[in-house]
Parts: C-alpha cells; sequence; structure tokens
C-alpha cells in the first residue's frame, strides 16, 4: 500500500468518527518533520515498516478522540511554538485576535500586565515577546500549568514573573493592563463541546458556572483593586455572553468605556474596558 492509499484508509475511518480527517496529515507531518512537497513525492510510494507503524499509532490516538497537538506535543500561537499537554488548554486562534487587540491598542512604552489563568503561557508570552519592555506576570491556580508555562519561557528565554493564584489571591500589584481568557463554557453547552476536546481537555479551563460568568465576575469583581488610574481589562468571551460581559463591566466601572468586539467569524469575542 502506498503513502496515499494509507493517508486515505484512516482519513475515512477518521471521519467516520466525527474526527477531522486532516488532523491524520497533519500530525504524521509534525512528528515526521514533512514538508507539503514531501508528501506529494512520496504519495505513490510503498509505506515503510516504519512509517506504518507510526500512522496506526497516530490514527489510534486520534480515533480514541486525542486532539492533534496534545499528540505532537506542541500548538502554534502567533509567532510561537508552545509546548502542550493534557495539563493546559490549547491554544485557539481566537485568543491570538485578543492579543493583537492588545498590541495594536497598546504602544512599546513600558506597562505592567497580568494574564490571569494563563495556562501554557500563550497570551502572556506573545505580548512579552511583541513588547519587551513591558513587565508581565503570568497567574494560574494550577501549579501543572504554570510548570508548563514556565517551559516555554525558558525555551524563549523571556522574562516572566509567575504567581499561582486563584483570580487575585495571591495578588497585591497593581497593573497597567489585566488580561484573560477565563473558563467561560456553561454546563447546558457541554453538547455543543466537541469530543476531542471534552475528553482530552483540562474541563478546569472550560467550564465555568453561573451560565459561564463565574470567573468573569471574580476578575471583574476584584479588578478594580488591581487596575492602576488609567488601566485597561482585556477578556475573551464566548459568543453569546456579550451583552452580559457588558452588563458586569458597565455595573462595576461606570466610569470607564465597554467595547464588545467580534473574532474574525464575526462573533462577540472579547471584551475591553478602558478610559475611552
Amino acid at each position: 500500500m502506498n503513502y496515499a492509499q494509507l493517508f486515505r484508509h484512516y482519513q475515512k475511518r477518521l471521519a467516520a468518527l466525527g474526527e477531522e480527517e486532516e488532523a491524520l496529515l497533519y500530525v504524521f507531518k509534525e512528528l515526521k518533520d514533512w514538508s507539503n512537497l514531501d508528501i506529494a513525492l512520496n504519495q505513490n510510494q510503498a509505506v515503510s515498516p516504519e512509517d506504518a507503524a507510526l500512522l496506526k499509532d497516530i490514527y489510534q490516538k486520534l480515533s480514541a478522540h486525542i486532539p492533534p497537538q496534545y499528540i505532537t506535543g506542541r500548538a502554534y500561537f502567533g509567532n510561537l511554538c508552545l509546548a502542550v499537554d493534557k495539563r493546559v488548554l490549547i491554544p485557539r486562534p481566537e485568543t491570538e485576535e485578543l492579543t493583537a487587540l492588545i498590541l495594536s491598542e497598546n504602544t512599546q512604552q513600558p506597562l505592567s500586565v497580568l494574564d490571569i489563568g494563563t495556562g501554557s503561557g500563550a497570551i502572556a508570552l506573545s505580548l512579552k515577546s511583541a513588547r519587551p519592555a513591558w513587565k508581565v506576570m503570568a497567574s494560574d491556580i494550577s501549579p501543572d500549568a504554570l510548570a508548563l508555562a514556565k517551559r516555554n519561557a525558558d525555551f524563549y528565554h523571556l522574562a516572566l514573573d509567575f504567581a499561582e493564584s486563584d483570580v487575585f489571591s495571591a495578588i497585591s500589584a497593581s497593573f497597567d493592563i489585566i488580561v484573560s481568557n477565563p473558563p467561560y463554557i456553561a454546563e447546558s453547552d457541554r453538547k455543543e463541546v466537541a469530543a476531542n476536546v471534552l475528553l482530552s481537555e483540562p474541563h478546569s479551563a472550560l467550564f465555568a458556572e453561573e451560565d459561564g460568568l463565574a470567573l468573569y465576575r471574580r476578575i471583574i469583581r476584584g479588578a478594580g483593586s488591581h487596575l492602576s488610574e488609567a488601566g485597561k481589562l482585556y477578556l475573551e468571551i464566548g459568543c453569546k455572553q456579550g451583552e452580559k460581559v457588558r452588563e458586569l463591566l458597565t455595573g462595576a466601572f461606570p466610569q470607564k468605556r465597554v467595547r464588545i468586539l467580534q473574532d474574525s467569524f464575526g462573533k462577540d469575542r472579547m471584551a475591553a474596558l478602558d478610559d475611552g
């Protein structure tokens, strides 16, 4: 059997299981360090025994609903390639848009930044990489997540401060920017979550009580004591939560401007609080 035939064999089986068939080729290319050209040049070649075993292993893991990034051990976020595993949520493209928003609205001048619920460190590391003069603190309630975030920071030689904290419980300082992509999926929306997310990614980073608003309420309630005078708050939100989060922000900060912004698909995805 040649590569093209074996790829198609496993892809059809994955599609029947509700998994993305493209994931097989993605993982294989990542683990083999093959380019699209390598795939094209080898598609009519007989599959080597080693690659046959590798493809079978990839298929078995994907069919068990393990996300591709957990199989490869890495995820791409902006210009970074981050180590990821089951300790942390896999960074999403929507969160890249949140990071891009922050960078577009804040200059190179030195600022202090707190990233609440940093996970793999995606937001904090992206901000520090793009704005070396910023002093960035990455916090998380999970010591396991912080260990992975520190590993990613060390890989890129980026100097971050880290804090094991349940929202603001271990935070005393004030910041010019507070950002968070907290868990925001309501339990009632569990059925809308893909199988490989539901079965593999940490539920503590996905689901929140109070219809997904619990962490927003805690962050917004505590932000007043941890934002500098002209401080800004940026949040990733669920696509159904725009107006609820707007109400929470407006109620807590009536003197500030509140914006609900859309992602590239036109869905509510970011909330921003500033002086306008």
